[in-house]
């Protein structure tokens, strides 16, 4: 009877252990609590307005047109951005801090953004709500190569088990995506939009050439296709390895080169992340890429109205 007991009590400590065990890391800033506010006044041929852009980071506010860079060690950007085409400072405002009980979450939206002056420019993009580890190099001075002003992914040499957050979703209901790049006419793009989490971890490398070369260490991809509610503590495990043979693997999300992110070389050059194998189950990596992001499809293409709420980003060890 005594060893029965004994069998019972340690099954129903089990759980409670493994919760013990288990390390929980917040990604500095990560609870979406504190923002930096730069006042950024557009040019008085488009109106002259100031407008609000919004950078997690230590609680403060940027008065002027300065170009930003990461505040208080933040290791955040997002597509908040200030753009100087053609001499005209124009703003993308797509990720805002929301209230959140006594806090703060970041709302990500789709949504299209223009600019228009009689007979000197005429633009309308797509523009998608973004949040990324990395940096953002300003001014933006056009919608082509757009992608070469982000320095995605962090310096990183952990191997954590999973990624965890608080999430909400609100999906436009429509069947179909667009391509808005503010250069061509507007089209559909069939499928449709979804909100994306991406998580990569990746072993770079540096030629003489300057070129980053990059081996996939760990995955972890999500697509939220439906609006829901606030759910606490999604949790999602980061798979090492070569990850082509898993059930849950989507070619579309996590093959080799997913996302054409670029970063920025030991010359300070913005260069393709050329991710060319996948490195053995047990490697360590150099770098974090992780990017939640409002719609499906790359620059300029999603569909308005799409929203994803994110808060409390942690690791999981």
């Amino acid at each position: 009877m005594k060893i029965r007991l004994t069998a019972a009590l340690a099954f129903v400590a089990l759980p409670f252990i493994a919760q013990a065990q288990e390390k929980v890391v917040p990604l500095k800033y990560g609870n979406m609590d504190q923002w930096v506010t730069r006042k950024i006044h557009e040019s008085g041929v488009i109106g002259g307005d100031t407008k609000l852009l919004y950078e997690l980071g230590p609680t403060k506010v940027i008065e002027g047109n300065e170009a930003y860079v990461n505040q208080g060690g933040s290791p955040w950007g997002n597509s908040n951005v200030m753009a100087k085409v053609m001499g005209i400072v124009k703003t993308n405002t797509s990720v805002y801090p929301e209230r959140r009980g006594n806090g703060y979450c970041a709302r990500l939206e789709t949504h299209i953004e223009s600019v228009k002056v009689l007979g000197l420019v005429n633009i309308t993009v797509l523009a998608s709500g973004s949040m990324f580890l990395g940096d953002m190099k300003e001014p933006i001075t056009g919608t082509k190569d757009g992608e070469k002003a982000l320095n995605s992914g962090v310096k990183f040499t952990s191997r954590p088990k999973a990624i965890r957050y608080d999430y909400k979703v609100q999906m436009s209901g429509k069947p179909n995506r667009i391509r808005q790049t503010g250069f061509s006419r507007k089209s559909t793009v069939p499928g449709q939009d979804c909100a994306i989490m991406t998580c990569l971890l990746q072993k770079r490398t540096e030629d003489a050439n300057g070129n980053i070369i990059a081996k996939r260490v760990g995955t972890a991809v999500i697509r939220y296709s439906k609006s829901e509610e606030w759910q606490d503590q999604a949790t999602y495990e980061i798979q090492y390895g070569n990850i082509t043979n898993a059930s849950n693997y989507e070619a579309d999300l996590m093959k080799l080169g997913v996302g054409g992110y670029y970063a920025r070389n030991s010359k300070g050059e913005s260069v393709l992340i050329q991710e060319n194998g996948w490195a053995d189950a047990d490697e360590t990596p150099t770098h974090l890429i992780l990017q939640f992001t409002s719609s499906l499809g790359g620059a300029f293409v999603g569909s308005p109205g799409n929203k994803l709420w994110i808060d409390n980003v942690c690791l999981v060890y």
